[in-house]
């Protein structure tokens, strides 16, 4: 089956969005100093309502940021641990969680599981302290106790620092991105509803190819895993049921059946994302497992057909579309919240991630920060009317935000009742 079209996000420099989001505002939209020339201010203006138009119901909801300071090194630095985690074993990856202080929004006893996720929760005052272990002698235990070797376990060092260094990043962009948008909307309600949350979710994802599920399932059953082949022909049966269902909802789309995470919509203010790293593991890892740690391994992979494999649904012309960023960029994708929140002037994305169609053994590793209004945050909807262009098909797998939005709810309560819808006892992707 064919993909969507390939759309480009629309892209801003870092220090373009510093400029516009300044509080020595005078700008007609930008809300820049008039200490600017009148060209470069005809420039900002020009931006400002750029961003706000790909933010908004006529655009993608997602922008680009280039050029974010430091980004792209720890990009590189954090982003592959993701699949080395993944394929730990237990007792060495959860030693190496709880140095870092970082947990699983997954389960990841379940070896048939696609995708691997470590979170943790970041504060925006947040003082940055160090991980590191420093104490030689206690670290050298554990190596013998667990077996993970000393160059093994140093790569993981700067992992909690790093994930700390580039989440908080990612959370001043956000609050950079909000504060031009309440400036164009009027008022501060994105940035204030961020600041009173106080913190943000991080989490550092791993795609699973073919081979890295291959690899997790050995490494179960070596370790006596083996009462997860019991589900497996109930799994294979419900698998069946979902692809039946969701075939029916678009044509442009990449096959359902292959996708890497399920259509659904963010339902915090903004998420932060990295642009995804590709990794293509050397074949002699498929024939000798306990191998899978080693860095030689693994080699970067540009992306098959150029894009992310982030796609999108857009209700303007009722088609998916592939989101393409440049590597080093971060993508800033509209949640519902914002969309609640701005009374519709930001527009919410659905969206999904898909496998590459033709190449098996590629991975796909990002890094996303969650930003959400505090759990207490109460939501007014009397004068807020969502727009609804779904078909009928998508509402099949993806609940409708009418359904699970009422006025007087508060953040908290909209997340249970949407997680309920998406993923409870009878949710539309319990099983998926």
């Amino acid at each position: 089956m064919e993909e969507g079209r390939i759309v480009e996000a629309y892209e801003v420099q870092y220090s373009d969005l510093i400029l516009l989001s300044s509080s020595s505002s005078s700008s007609s939209s930008g809300g820049v100093s008039l200490s600017l020339s009148a060209e470069e201010l005809s420039r900002l203006d020009s931006i400002s309502m750029s961003i706000m138009e790909a933010l908004g119901p006529s655009g993608s909801g997602l922008i680009a940021v280039a050029g974010v300071p430091n980004a792209s090194i720890l990009r590189r630095n954090l982003v592959p641990l993701a699949r080395r985690l993944a394929l730990l074993n237990r007792q060495d990856r959860n030693r190496i969680l709880k140095e870092h202080s970082l947990g699983s929004d997954v389960p990841l006893k379940n070896l048939d599981r696609i995708v691997s996720s470590f979170a943790m929760q970041l504060k925006y005052k947040q003082d940055q302290k160090t991980t590191q272990n420093d104490n030689g002698s206690a670290e050298q235990d554990h190596q013998d106790v667990h077996g993970l070797s000393k160059i093994e376990d140093e790569e993981f060092k700067n992992l909690g620092n790093n994930f700390k260094d580039l989440g908080f990043r990612m959370m001043e962009l956000g609050l950079h991105v909000a504060r031009i948008c309440d400036k164009a909307i009027g008022g501060e309600e994105l940035v204030q509803s961020l600041l009173e949350s106080c913190s943000a979710k991080g989490r550092l994802i791993h795609y699973h190819s073919k081979l890295d599920s291959l690899i997790i399932k050995e490494t179960g059953k070596r370790k006596g895993s083996s009462k997860q082949k019991g589900n497996l022909k109930r799994d294979e049966e419900d698998s069946k049921t979902n692809e039946q269902t969701a075939a029916e909802f678009t044509k442009s789309c990449c096959d359902p059946s292959n996708l890497w995470q399920q259509w659904h919509y963010d339902y915090g203010i903004f998420t932060v994302l990295t642009a995804p790293l590709f990794i293509m593991p050397c074949y002699a890892q498929s024939s000798k497992m306990e191998d899978h740690l080693c860095k030689d391994c693994e080699q970067d992979f540009p992306s098959p057909t150029g894009h992310t494999y982030l796609q999108i649904f857009d209700p303007n012309k009722n088609e998916v579309v592939m989101v393409r960023a440049s590597p080093d960029s971060l993508i800033v994708q509209v949640g519902e919240s914002a969309d609640i929140l701005s009374k519709g002037k930001l527009r919410s994305t659905l969206h999904s991630v898909c496998r590459p169609a033709k190449v098996e053994n590629l991975s796909r590793e990002t890094f996303v920060v969650f930003l959400q209004p505090a759990w207490s945050k109460t939501f007014s909807v009397s004068d807020y009317y969502p727009m609804d262009k779904l078909s009928k098909e998508i509402h099949r797998i993806v609940p409708p935000l009418a359904s699970r939005l009422k006025d007087g709810m508060t953040f908290a309560e909209f997340s249970r009742e949407t997680t309920k819808q998406y993923y409870g006892g009878s949710g539309l992707q319990s099983k998926r």
